[in-house]
């Protein structure tokens, strides 16, 4: 719910929904390519969801290259002679929206994405797939989609079988995706894409870690990094459900926007690979005092000593705890989280790919720009390290002036250490440095800008953590390399909210229109102390509050 002040930073989206709401329902939707008709408001839209439709194109744009080309590959080691001329016409590429909706995003599909031989719409709802079949028509790709009205699960299930299986599939559901995961790992073919989205944050965000593990099979911990975080737990969730049938994922992007997270990972066949999981996957030892993270892996791999090729490897199982009772740092206790994905979640040759089709065609994507930023740093990220710290929290926790950014940044590049933003947080800073140095770094921070006494005897923690001697040679001067580039070029990075009814939608109901935002005005501020009835207001009533609330707005 929004305040007055977010109509005030967005005024023009603001007006420009007020003056839609005053009308009728929009009747036509335009995105990319594609203009769908709306009849009912029963069929799920959500406008901001644009920049994952627009992602998803360029994804599956360069995915379905290179999905042809290893199909073609793995074919010419079987055939020989005349045959390997008509290797090229054999490889069909064929999607699945298991959730379609308004078949806005399989019509896109259709029209955007090259190379693409096949496109199944599915929806359980019949209002829907009506829907679907008419905007199929109006767009004229009613050659290349067709049509299901089917449990999602139950008709992934039907194309289990390897002559059946899509090349991609695309999940999109209203809140946790894990109970199609099943169906899906096993209806996808061999170097297939899964495009899988999940908008139940809170669960994934700590709020709620028990109903985490009921869904995800993780304990969430709520902690500042819990946007990569709630990544990490999806991945290590497909991974396990991909385990069950000998199949393991390789994540290809993996990103966290607005109001949810989307993971785009290829999945193979492999018994072997899949011993491997368990030195991908990590338990989560997070400090309650200072809120440090350490993970401890659940497996690994070292050489075999009875093996002559030094490539052989043999799995160890590793000693545990990798803490104390009590944190080194702080000397608090720590809660346990996980497990989730520890090893990399970006293919970073695949983002410059991906981002180098968005900068030649930028005229394709109504989100450009935003794709460009969050790609750009995606890329620079440092794909070796899990999670991140997030200034605010750090500096917060004992009570100091924040360090300006760059001089954070420099100051772990002046130690040989690497540091890198995260997608997910403004406030971030990723570093395959210890602990133990970036605690030194605000120890010295501190003998120039000074913690009131009051504060540090007051809080046990912030005086334990300041009272620690300085291990480490540190220096403060700031570098040029410091700032990345993406930031250097001004590139958008980081999207402000969009419109003040933004969100993730009701369930199966159109994001615009009249009652919905009617709904939403009657909504806004109504816990407030100063209301001491409740009571439905008239039509005359709602109105007048209309009126006065453009007029605040405007003012």
């Amino acid at each position: 719910m929004f305040t007055r002040s977010y109509r005030f930073i967005f005024k023009p989206a603001f007006q420009r929904i007020m003056k839609m709401e005053s009308s009728s329902a929009p009747k036509s939707i335009k995105e990319g390519q594609a203009e769908i008709k709306l009849s009912t408001e029963k069929v799920f839209y959500n406008p901001v969801q644009e920049f994952n439709r627009d992602l998803s194109v360029a994804v599956l744009t360069v995915f379905t290259d290179d999905y042809k080309k290893e199909k073609r590959e793995k074919a010419e080691k079987k055939k020989t002679g005349p045959e390997k001329e008509e290797i090229e016409t054999e490889v069909e590429v064929t999607i699945l929206e298991a959730l379609s909706a308004t078949g806005l995003r399989s019509i896109r599909y259709a029209k955007e994405v090259p190379n693409v031989s096949k496109i199944v719409a599915n929806d359980l709802s019949e209002q829907a797939v009506e829907t679907i079949k008419a905007n199929i028509v109006h767009n004229g790709v009613d050659n290349i989609i067709e049509t299901s009205h089917d449990d999602a699960c139950m008709l992934m299930y039907k194309h289990k079988h390897p002559q059946k299986r899509f090349s991609a599939i695309d999940l999109d559901p209203y809140g946790c995706p894990s109970i199609f995961l099943d169906s899906a790992v096993q209806s996808v073919q061999d170097g297939g894409l899964l495009l899988v989205t999940a908008t139940d944050m809170a669960v994934l965000a700590g709020n709620s870690p028990e109903t985490c593990y009921c869904k995800y099979g993780a304990v969430s911990l709520k902690t500042k990094c819990c946007h990569e975080m709630a990544l990490r737990i999806l991945l290590q969730c497909i991974e396990q459900h991909a385990n069950r049938y000998s199949r393991y994922i390789v994540p290809l992007i993996s990103i966290s926007a607005d109001f949810y997270i989307r993971v785009f990972v290829k999945v193979y066949s492999g018994a072997l690979h899949c011993k491997k999981t368990t030195s991908k996957l990590s338990m989560v030892y997070q400090c309650v005092g200072c809120d440090n993270i350490t993970l401890q892996p659940l497996g690994g791999f070292k050489p075999n000593p009875t093996e002559k090729n030094p490539a052989q490897t043999k799995a160890y199982l590793p000693t545990v705890p990798p803490v104390g009772e009590f944190c080194v740092h702080c000397n608090q206790r720590h809660h346990l989280g996980g497990p989730i994905w520890s090893a990399p979640m970006h293919d970073e040759s695949f983002v410059t790919r991906v981002l180098t089709r968005v900068q030649e065609q930028p005229q394709l994507f109504g989100t450009a720009k935003r794709i460009e930023g969050v790609l750009s740093m995606v890329r620079e990220e440092l794909h070796e390290t899990p999670l991140y710290y997030t200034m605010d929290k750090l500096f917060g926790r004992v009570h100091l002036e924040t360090m300006p950014m760059l001089i954070m940044r420099s100051a772990i590049l002046n130690g040989g250490y690497k540091v890198s933003y995260s997608h997910a947080s403004k406030m971030s800073i990723k570093t395959n440095a210890p602990a133990q140095y970036v605690w030194d770094i605000i120890r010295t921070w501190e003998k120039s800008h000074p913690i009131k006494p009051a504060k540090l005897e007051a809080d046990p923690v912030t005086k334990h953590l300041l009272s620690q001697p300085i291990t480490s040679s540190i220096d403060l001067s700031q570098r040029a390399d410091a700032n990345p580039i993406s930031r250097r070029d001004g590139q958008l990075r980081f999207q402000f909210n969009p419109t003040p009814y933004w969100g993730p939608g009701s369930r199966a109901v159109v994001n615009v229109g009249e009652e919905k935002m009617s709904k939403a005005l009657r909504n806004q501020n109504k816990h407030s102390k100063n209301k001491t009835t409740k009571r439905q207001h008239s039509p005359g009533e709602e109105e007048t509050r209309k009126k006065q609330n453009v007029e605040e707005a405007e003012a």
